[in-house]
């Protein structure tokens, strides 16, 4: 497995039987589920969670394991290759609306590679709309910043987008030794739940100032949001100028995006 495992797409696959079991747990899956699993690459996860589901879609872009999986299924769990819908893409290409067009109706779950799971990230937001919930492995540091809340070290851009569509809560810690090959930090699982009631605003303004804001975290948004608001314009959303961009809720990011919004259109 070390010698397939592949390190331009940053794999580090999971093997622990007890963590796979628990994982599947805070899934549940259930028999009817519109199912994604993004790399599931030697299948550790794709063959207890199959069990569970009429079908199971998959997104691998490695060739090899995309080509072995099959076989893998068929040695481990026969029969259960019928059930698997094979997409040998690449995730961040993928269109998710070609397997549901139904609102909140698909179901995610993967060990993100983890040179790629923040783009991963935010090509998924798109589909917010189609997402029932996504259960997703990533580097601990990374799920740290993912939900991290105002005044953390971790907070930032990352924080915020993510927020801004999904309910996020880390529901496990992973060590290395959890996986084959290990990582050199330590992993952590995310649970997103999308948010149903979202403020109507334009997100690629909140991707915007969020971007602007985190540029220089060190400084205030008096400064480092001075080329798209004065101060005065600061003020009347609710902001205090000598705020750092890590002091600001979700809510005030809100509300500057529909203040900035609103002056543009």
């Amino acid at each position: 497995m070390k010698k397939l495992a592949k390190k331009r797409f940053g794999q580090h696959f999971l093997h622990d039987p007890t963590i796979i079991n628990r994982i599947i747990q805070h899934i549940q899956p259930e028999k009817d589920d519109i199912m994604v699993e993004i790399g599931p690459g030697p299948g550790a996860l794709t063959i207890p969670l199959i069990k569970h589901l009429k079908q199971l879609h998959v997104i691998e872009i490695d060739r090899d394991w995309a080509a072995r999986l099959p076989g893998s299924l068929a040695i481990h769990n026969p029969g259960s290759q019928s059930k698997l819908v094979l997409h040998n893409q690449d995730v961040l290409k993928f269109d998710f609306s070609q397997i549901s067009s139904k609102p909140a109706s698909i179901r995610l779950v993967g060990n993100l590679p983890y040179n790629i799971s923040t783009p991963i990230m935010f090509h998924l937001v798109r589909y917010s709309h189609l997402i029932k919930d996504m259960v997703f492995m990533f580097q601990k540091e990374v799920a740290q910043r993912i939900c991290a809340t105002p005044n953390q070290h971790a907070y930032g851009r990352l924080s915020v987008m993510m927020q801004y569509f999904f309910e996020t809560q880390i529901i496990m810690q992973l060590a290395p030794g959890a996986f084959k090959p290990p990582p050199k930090v330590d992993s952590a699982i995310v649970r997103f739940i999308p948010r149903q009631q979202k403020a109507l605003l334009d997100s690629s303004i909140l991707k915007q100032i969020t971007t602007t804001a985190f540029n220089q975290r060190r400084k205030t948004v008096r400064n480092t949001l001075k080329k798209l608001f004065s101060e005065q314009q600061l003020i009347e959303a609710g902001i205090n100028p000598a705020l750092r961009p890590e002091n600001l809720t979700l809510e005030q990011y809100i509300r500057l995006s529909q203040s900035y919004q609103q002056r543009t259109q």
